[in-house]
């Protein structure tokens, strides 16, 4: 009767050792994943409006459809191609205005595949099996991701202080005694 009870003793402490190495939502970074796995507001999703205006003549407005574009709304892509330089105007989705053309040709100087996002989800797929961790790490479902890209990391101490050698102002840095201490 006291071997038994050892024995449950043993497999119920096993049972919480192995269970306190579970991996939940929770311990998952969640900038490796594309989608959010939470159902909370993403804070990288909210553009803010632009600001209301009164035009100088009403009869210019377009007609209201529901469901439909407001002029108030955010055009993140119109406002990208202002700020590199091309022309402020409405845009028609897949068509390159020719006023921005240069601009498009200078940035496709190149090449540019139209599959790139394929190619490295497969890309990394098969670097992240080559690295895909020991043993007990896969039985155990470690997440061995900051091991595998360990090699391709930047320090970012060591890239700051090459940059203050070369004489590069780095303003948005903390200074030196600073970073040094974490």
């Amino acid at each position: 009767m006291r071997v038994n009870n050892c024995i449950l003793g043993v497999a119920a402490v096993a049972t919480l050792a192995l269970s306190a190495c579970g991996g939940g939502a929770d311990k998952v970074p969640h900038l490796m994943h594309l989608h959010p796995q939470t159902r909370s507001p993403d804070e990288f999703a909210v553009l803010p409006t632009k600001p209301l205006t009164l035009p100088d003549d009403l009869k210019k407005l377009p007609e209201p459809t529901p469901g439909g574009a407001n002029i108030t709304d955010p055009t993140p892509e119109a406002d990208a191609i202002a700020a590199l330089g091309g022309k402020d105007r409405p845009l028609t989705p897949g068509k390159i205005a020719a006023a921005d053309a240069g601009l498009v040709s200078h940035a496709l100087r190149f090449g540019a595949a139209s599959d790139i996002r394929q190619t490295l989800a497969a890309e990394d797929l098969e670097y992240r099996r080559k690295n895909n961790g020991r043993l007990l790490e896969r039985i155990f479902n470690t997440n061995v991701y900051y091991k595998a890209y360990s090699n391709m990391a930047l320090d970012q101490y060591v890239e700051l202080e090459y940059w203050r050698a070369q004489g590069v102002r780095t303003v948005s840095a903390p200074p030196q005694n600073v970073a040094k201490n974490k």
